[in-house]
């Protein structure tokens, strides 16, 4: 039998009409798509064959497209389709992500994205949706570290959370640099405080992922977070990250005096010197105390503080 253009027509645009019509229309077309593809990849290739189907799944139209996604022998092929919907998908997933950080409701959610794509997503869904990335955070946050990082930076972030009601809660940060130099995020984790046990508790974490070594270890001056770091990594250093350091001390002065201080602050600090050494800098150091104690009678107490005098060790 030979089916006319118009026939076939008519035959989508009935089927469209059907519960869940357009997306298996669109599972067919992208099913479709992602076949020629593959056989026009395989053209000219010497060796290479089609390997059969995987499955896999994108939304489409606020629902769930069923895919099935053409392979090759050799693992070349990847559906250049594929990619584009995937991208769409990952810049919906990152939009729910942010909406629900702020304290918006699936609910609130799915509002939000009738209004933008002209489609409702039901709180199931936006609830699936959050669900996934939730999982794909978990495996993330549990995979393998390397048994080395020179340097590791922890800190926290506050971020709104909602729970009864929408407040700021801390997210646990760890950054380590590697020996060739590039950085690598190695855990975030979400507690509602932050304390010196929750750190010690997300660093013995990272040990049984396989971190059994850290050269230097930066963080603030979170009261007990020094001991904690001593109990997970008893040889690695510590030092306070300078920017919290400076936090702290431009807090001690008036408005009009900040830019003043902060230009001081950046010359105790300068890392430009390469003949620079800790007793050098220890000695910058109580030279600004001096000069800023006449005004403010605290810098005489800073001037030989153990707390400031860990900076420069």
């Amino acid at each position: 039998m030979i089916v006319s253009k118009v026939l076939l027509k008519d035959l989508i645009a009935n089927h469209l009409k059907q519960e869940n019509g357009l997306n298996e229309v669109l599972e067919l077309t992208l099913n479709a798509m992602m076949k020629h593809e593959r056989s026009l990849h395989l053209e000219g290739a010497d060796g290479n064959k089609g390997n059969g189907y995987r499955p896999g799944r994108v939304y489409g139209h606020g629902k769930l497209l069923e895919l099935r996604i053409p392979r090759d022998r050799n693992g070349e092929f990847y559906p250049k389709v594929l990619a584009l919907l995937r991208s769409q998908q990952a810049e919906t997933d990152k939009l729910v992500s942010a909406l629900y950080g702020q304290g918006l409701t699936q609910s609130q959610v799915g509002e939000v994205f009738e209004r933008l794509y002209g489609r409702h997503y039901s709180s199931s869904q936006v609830g699936r949706m959050i669900e996934w990335m939730r999982e794909d955070v978990a495996e993330w946050n549990s995979r393998p570290l390397e048994g080395r990082y020179p340097v590791v930076f922890i800190d926290a972030l506050w971020v709104n959370v909602r729970r009864d009601s929408v407040k700021k809660e801390a997210f646990y940060v760890v950054l380590g640099v590697k020996e060739d130099r590039t950085r690598e995020v190695l855990a975030i984790s979400h507690q509602p405080v932050e304390s010196a046990t929750g750190w010690e508790m997300l660093l013995q974490e990272l040990k049984a992922r396989g971190l059994s070594s850290v050269g230097l270890m930066v963080a603030d001056g979170l009261s007990g977070l020094e001991e904690a770091v001593a109990k997970a990594y008893p040889g690695s250093d510590f030092q306070r990250c300078v920017t919290h350091v400076k936090r702290r001390v431009l807090a001690r002065v008036r408005t009009e005096d900040k830019p003043r201080l902060a230009e001081d602050l950046r010359g105790v600090f300068a890392t430009d010197r390469p003949d620079d050494t800790p007793e050098k800098g220890w000695q910058r150091w109580q030279s600004l105390c001096r000069k800023w104690q006449g005004k403010y009678r605290r810098f005489s107490r800073l001037q030989t503080d153990p707390l400031y005098r860990a900076c420069f060790t």
